[in-house]
């Protein structure tokens, strides 16, 4: 069955990811921890679908204080075709030099770390965002397919790719074409992994940083589901306060006192 195909195709990802990625999520979270340690932020990026991770990691039950989702409506879809469609992201995410008026807005401390997400590893957006973190002397996390980065050719002016950018490359081990199942009398492969696999790595390094952080007795404001009757709605109130004050340092037009 096509569904079970799916499903053992995703178990035995992740089980490569656990098992030839650990030492990669571990070098990552310690990068995040000391960033966070440091009373500084973990920004998180993705364009298309790599957003997906970036809109999970927070805020989100589980999730806690410390991390910047670089979220741009213009880098992802609410429509699949005119205003919003995909074939405008499409454009927007292969077109050089968007990034850097993006990035206008905000400080990027070397103290931070970027996390960045991208299957392919090839596109302006993902890639100038890595290269402008670089420049600034932020620490870059890439999760993408290191099959695709081995295969594929450059599209960038700057010949390069994102793995060649980034000083810790997390590989999301799914294959290049991203779509897992083979249909009988179909030429094409349907069902992507990518998605399972990232937001899966998004939340290891959730956990990981959390556990890096407590051996330091460092313990942020943790987003909390309401469905623990023990912890009361002011709780989150708490969580986003404190996230508000975290941004203050992270906004280029914030105001001087």
């Amino acid at each position: 069955m096509s569904a079970e195909s799916y499903l053992a195709t995703m178990e035995d990802i992740l089980r490569r990811i656990r098992e030839t990625q650990a030492d990669n999520i571990k070098k990552s979270a310690q990068l995040m921890a000391e960033s966070i340690a440091q009373k500084r932020v973990v920004h998180v990026f993705g364009s298309g679908h790599s957003v997906i991770p970036v809109l999970d990691i927070f805020p989100r039950y589980g999730s806690f204080v410390g991390f910047h989702p670089l979220l741009d409506p213009r880098l992802m879809w609410f429509n699949v075709l005119g205003p919003g469609g995909v074939r405008e992201l499409l454009w927007l995410e292969r077109t050089e030099g968007y990034i850097k008026v993006f990035l206008g807005g905000y400080h990027l401390d070397p103290r931070d770390t970027l996390l960045v997400f991208s299957h392919g590893g090839l596109n302006a957006a993902p890639l100038e965002m890595s290269m402008e973190a670089k420049s600034r002397g932020l620490s870059v996390v890439a999760v993408t397919s290191v099959q695709n980065q081995r295969i594929a050719t450059a599209t960038h002016s700057s010949g390069k790719k994102l793995a060649e950018v980034a000083d810790v490359v997390i590989d999301n081990c799914v294959p290049a074409e991203d779509a897992l199942v083979t249909i009988n009398g179909w030429a094409e492969k349907v069902a992507a992994g990518s998605t399972v696999a990232v937001t899966s790595i998004a939340m290891a390094l959730v956990a990981e940083v959390a556990r890096s952080l407590a051996a330091r007795r460092i313990h942020p404001p943790t987003f909390v589901s309401p469905n623990v009757k023990e912890i009361g709605p002011e709780h989150n109130l708490a969580v986003f306060e404190a996230h508000s004050r975290m941004m203050q340092d992270v906004l280029e037009y914030k105001a001087t006192p």
